[in-house]
Protein backbone atom coordinates (compact mmCIF):
# COMPACT_ATOMS: atom_id res chain seq x y z
CA UNK A 1 0.00 0.00 0.00
CA UNK A 2 3.30 2.35 -0.06
CA UNK A 3 3.08 2.30 -4.07
CA UNK A 4 1.42 5.28 -5.91
CA UNK A 5 1.18 4.14 -9.37
CA UNK A 6 1.04 7.11 -12.34
CA UNK A 7 0.61 6.71 -16.08
CA UNK A 8 1.39 9.47 -18.46
CA UNK A 9 -0.59 10.28 -21.63
CA UNK A 10 1.63 11.86 -24.08
CA UNK A 11 1.76 13.16 -28.09
CA UNK A 12 3.10 10.95 -30.42
CA UNK A 13 6.70 11.53 -30.50
CA UNK A 14 6.80 12.46 -26.48
CA UNK A 15 6.01 16.58 -28.16
CA UNK A 16 3.82 17.20 -25.32
CA UNK A 17 1.81 15.30 -22.01
CA UNK A 18 -1.51 14.64 -22.46
CA UNK A 19 -3.06 14.11 -19.28
CA UNK A 20 -1.25 12.16 -15.89
CA UNK A 21 -3.48 9.84 -13.94
CA UNK A 22 -1.36 10.41 -10.52
CA UNK A 23 -0.95 8.77 -7.91
CA UNK A 24 -3.06 5.45 -7.68
CA UNK A 25 -2.49 3.59 -4.42
CA UNK A 26 -1.47 0.30 -4.39
CA UNK A 27 -0.83 -2.46 -6.86
CA UNK A 28 -2.55 -1.95 -9.73
CA UNK A 29 -1.77 -3.08 -13.46
CA UNK A 30 -0.88 -0.69 -16.09
CA UNK A 31 -4.42 -1.49 -17.82
CA UNK A 32 -6.91 -1.88 -15.26
CA UNK A 33 -5.60 2.20 -14.95
CA UNK A 34 -5.95 2.83 -18.47
CA UNK A 35 -9.51 0.83 -18.70
CA UNK A 36 -10.30 4.13 -15.55
CA UNK A 37 -9.15 6.70 -17.42
CA UNK A 38 -10.28 6.07 -20.77
CA UNK A 39 -13.83 7.39 -20.10
CA UNK A 40 -12.03 10.97 -20.97
CA UNK A 41 -11.23 9.96 -24.05
CA UNK A 42 -13.50 9.50 -27.34
CA UNK A 43 -14.34 5.69 -27.66
CA UNK A 44 -12.56 5.74 -31.34
CA UNK A 45 -9.54 7.40 -29.79
CA UNK A 46 -6.32 4.82 -30.65
CA UNK A 47 -3.36 4.64 -28.16
CA UNK A 48 0.29 3.16 -28.56
CA UNK A 49 1.60 1.30 -25.56
CA UNK A 50 3.93 -0.79 -24.35
CA UNK A 51 3.12 -4.62 -23.24
CA UNK A 52 1.75 -3.95 -20.28
CA UNK A 53 -1.33 -3.37 -22.03
CA UNK A 54 -1.91 -6.27 -24.05
CA UNK A 55 -5.46 -7.42 -24.43
CA UNK A 56 -7.17 -3.45 -25.04
CA UNK A 57 -8.60 -3.45 -28.57
CA UNK A 58 -7.89 0.62 -28.39
CA UNK A 59 -4.20 0.33 -27.55
CA UNK A 60 -1.69 -1.18 -30.45
CA UNK A 61 1.02 -3.40 -28.61
CA UNK A 62 4.14 -5.35 -29.66
CA UNK A 63 3.71 -8.82 -30.01
CA UNK A 64 4.82 -10.81 -27.36
CA UNK A 65 6.99 -14.06 -27.48
CA UNK A 66 4.96 -17.39 -26.61
CA UNK A 67 6.45 -19.26 -24.28
CA UNK A 68 8.88 -21.98 -26.35
CA UNK A 69 8.94 -20.55 -28.99
CA UNK A 70 9.95 -17.69 -31.41
CA UNK A 71 8.09 -14.86 -33.29
CA UNK A 72 7.95 -14.33 -36.85
CA UNK A 73 10.45 -12.40 -38.93
CA UNK A 74 6.96 -9.70 -40.04
CA UNK A 75 6.21 -9.70 -36.35
CA UNK A 76 10.14 -8.53 -35.50
CA UNK A 77 9.60 -5.86 -37.93
CA UNK A 78 6.45 -4.88 -36.79
CA UNK A 79 7.83 -4.68 -32.92
CA UNK A 80 10.71 -2.49 -34.20
CA UNK A 81 8.16 0.31 -36.09
CA UNK A 82 6.51 0.61 -32.84
CA UNK A 83 9.19 0.89 -30.86
CA UNK A 84 10.60 3.59 -32.89
CA UNK A 85 7.39 5.49 -32.78
CA UNK A 86 7.02 4.68 -29.35
CA UNK A 87 11.09 6.19 -28.20
CA UNK A 88 9.75 9.73 -28.16
CA UNK A 89 7.29 8.90 -25.56
CA UNK A 90 9.86 6.76 -23.40
CA UNK A 91 12.27 10.01 -23.72
CA UNK A 92 9.77 12.29 -22.30
CA UNK A 93 8.81 9.78 -19.12
CA UNK A 94 12.63 9.79 -18.56
CA UNK A 95 12.44 13.39 -18.84
CA UNK A 96 9.52 13.03 -15.57
CA UNK A 97 12.23 10.81 -13.80
CA UNK A 98 14.94 12.40 -14.00
CA UNK A 99 13.37 15.32 -11.01
CA UNK A 100 12.84 11.80 -9.30
CA UNK A 101 9.37 12.05 -7.65
CA UNK A 102 8.17 9.12 -10.29
CA UNK A 103 11.35 6.97 -9.81
CA UNK A 104 11.99 7.07 -6.01
CA UNK A 105 10.68 6.85 -2.89
CA UNK A 106 8.51 10.12 -1.93
CA UNK A 107 9.73 11.16 1.11
CA UNK A 108 6.77 13.72 1.60
CA UNK A 109 3.45 13.85 3.01
CA UNK A 110 1.28 11.49 0.72
CA UNK A 111 -1.61 14.47 -0.07
CA UNK A 112 1.47 16.74 -1.21
CA UNK A 113 2.38 14.32 -4.16
CA UNK A 114 0.08 15.19 -6.69
CA UNK A 115 1.01 18.96 -6.44
CA UNK A 116 4.80 17.89 -6.79
CA UNK A 117 4.43 15.43 -9.79
CA UNK A 118 2.31 18.03 -11.68
CA UNK A 119 4.60 20.97 -10.90
CA UNK A 120 7.37 18.61 -12.25
CA UNK A 121 5.14 17.91 -15.38
CA UNK A 122 4.74 21.50 -15.57
CA UNK A 123 8.82 21.86 -15.51
CA UNK A 124 8.91 19.38 -18.18
CA UNK A 125 5.90 21.09 -20.28
CA UNK A 126 7.74 23.89 -20.35
CA UNK A 127 11.66 22.72 -21.30
CA UNK A 128 9.69 21.06 -23.88
CA UNK A 129 7.96 24.13 -25.57
CA UNK A 130 10.53 26.74 -24.50
CA UNK A 131 13.44 25.10 -25.82
CA UNK A 132 12.72 26.03 -29.73
CA UNK A 133 12.36 29.61 -28.88
CA UNK A 134 15.29 29.92 -27.00
CA UNK A 135 17.31 30.28 -30.50
CA UNK A 136 18.78 33.62 -31.22
CA UNK A 137 18.87 34.93 -34.60
CA UNK A 138 22.02 37.09 -35.51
Amino acid sequence: MYTLKNQFIVLPNGEDIVDIYIGNLGKTSDINLFRETQRKFDCEQKFIGDKAYIGESTITTPYKKPRNKEISESQKKENQQLSSRRIGVEHLIGKVKIFRVASDKFRLARHKYSQVIMTVCGLVRLRLNCLPSLAINI
